[in-house]
């Protein structure tokens, strides 16, 4: 796992952090529900590729 990967990770927190803000101020709690969601739904496919990459490196390391 990279550096490059948790800066890109913290940017997608403060976006959606930022944007959830200022939907809920707006009123739209609903649509600032969703925004979060889908910032959640985004790092979570980012931190499943890396695993599926070191699951990948572990069978490659003992052979299975």
């Amino acid at each position: 796992m990279s550096v490059d990967m948790i800066f890109r990770i913290a940017a997608i927190g403060i976006i959606v952090a930022v944007l959830n803000q200022v939907l809920v101020r707006a009123g739209r709690e609903e649509q600032a529900m969703i925004t979060s969601l889908a910032g959640l739904i985004v790092v979570l496919l980012m931190v499943v590729q890396e695993i599926r990459v070191l699951f990948d490196t572990v069978k490659s390391t003992f052979g299975l």
